[in-house]
């Protein structure tokens, strides 16, 4: 018989309801993934922490990610739940180093959304995956009552193809090593915000919304020893490189002045008491490797498209007092750390 422990580790007299916070992407959805799920589910795949696992098959080597897509607003600036799904889980596979092929959809419909609304995001669903070179090859519909799903909730999994000798996550990062960023950031959480809040600001702000697959494969292909990237989607920079630098046991130390934020996103940021740093992307992602391959790598970045405003934000060092650390412009140290509440519930 198997023996198997009964209490909750979380533990449930502190939280004995789940929060929004649980699924934003800081402390709370941390300890939620690592005493519960990670617990309960225990193996060396899901133990790399990574954004997919990476499997070895007999004929191949795959990577295999799942994400559930939960907007609202269903439509926003720069894209809309459908893109999101598709780009999402194909950035997830590419963060992984693989080459995204085949996806599965999951739609929860509420009963009474419009024919036309779901017609609207299928479509943009079917042109993000041309876009993207992948084929969603089966998936699944459920409708529940009117008042019980917020009209559309979209669950998509990911297949991809990885080369032999591919090993990238934050196990692989090492002392020494540098940190990439692809653009500015907080581009996507504002834009949903004021969308969903009716905020109108002096410059219209676009979700930062993109398919990084293609800039990642040229990445690939130049044979740089990249140890780690991740997209910077829910709970955005800093939660991602709490989460790397958490696991590989190191301490991350980013640069304040080196992050571009556009002066938009940063001006909303201040008036709605937001810091950017934790705001959601889902287009931008960090890129990890060795000093010496920093320039390279920068340079495959800015003349791509979608890494054009690439910089350098900082670098890996031995473990100190904290996971990561934010240099400030007055060269002051502080303690970049994961939030424990949520910013802004319902981003993707």
């Amino acid at each position: 018989m198997t023996d198997f422990n009964q209490s909750c580790p979380i533990p449930i007299a502190d939280y004995p309801h789940i929060l929004l916070a649980h699924g934003g992407g800081g402390r709370l959805m941390n300890q939620l993934i690592e005493r519960m799920f990670r617990k309960a589910f225990d193996n060396p795949e899901l133990n790399h922490c990574h954004d997919g696992a990476c499997l070895d098959l007999p004929a191949q080597r795959i990577a295999l990610t799942t994400d559930s897509y939960v907007v609202h607003p269903l439509f926003f600036p720069g894209g809309d739940i459908g893109s999101m799904a598709v780009y999402g889980t194909v950035n997830d596979l590419a963060m992984c180093g693989a080459l995204p092929l085949y996806l599965t959809a999951g739609f929860i419909i509420e009963e009474g959304l419009p024919m036309e609304t779901l017609w609207r995001v299928v479509q943009s669903m079917s042109h993000a995956a041309r876009e993207a070179g992948v084929s969603v090859v089966t998936g699944d519909t459920k409708v529940v009552n009117h008042g019980k799903g917020d009209g559309l909730f979209i669950n998509t999994a990911g297949v991809g193809v990885l080369k032999p000798g591919i090993e990238i996550g934050p196990r692989q990062i090492r002392e020494g090593d540098a940190i990439l960023l692809n653009g500015d950031i907080g581009s996507h959480g504002i834009a949903i915000m004021a969308r969903r809040e009716g905020l109108e600001f002096e410059t219209a702000l676009e979700s930062d919304l993109a398919n990084l697959s293609g800039l990642v494969q040229e990445l690939m292909e130049s044979h740089l020893p990249i140890h780690c990237m991740r997209d910077l989607t829910r709970g955005g920079l800093a939660s991602a490189l709490n989460e790397i630098a958490s696991t590989a046991d190191l301490t991350i130390e980013i640069h304040e002045n080196q992050i571009p934020v556009k002066a938009a996103v940063r001006g909303a940021c201040g008036l709605l008491g937001l810091d950017p740093l934790y705001v959601a992307n889902e287009g931008r992602f960090i890129i990890i490797l060795p000093e010496e391959d920093a320039e390279p790598c920068l340079s495959i970045l800015q003349a791509h498209p979608l890494g054009a405003q690439a910089v350098r934000i900082g670098s890996v060092r031995k473990k100190g007092t904290a996971p990561v650390e934010l240099v400030t412009p007055f060269g002051l140290h502080r303690i970049l750390d994961l939030l424990s509440g949520e910013q802004l519930p319902r981003i993707c």
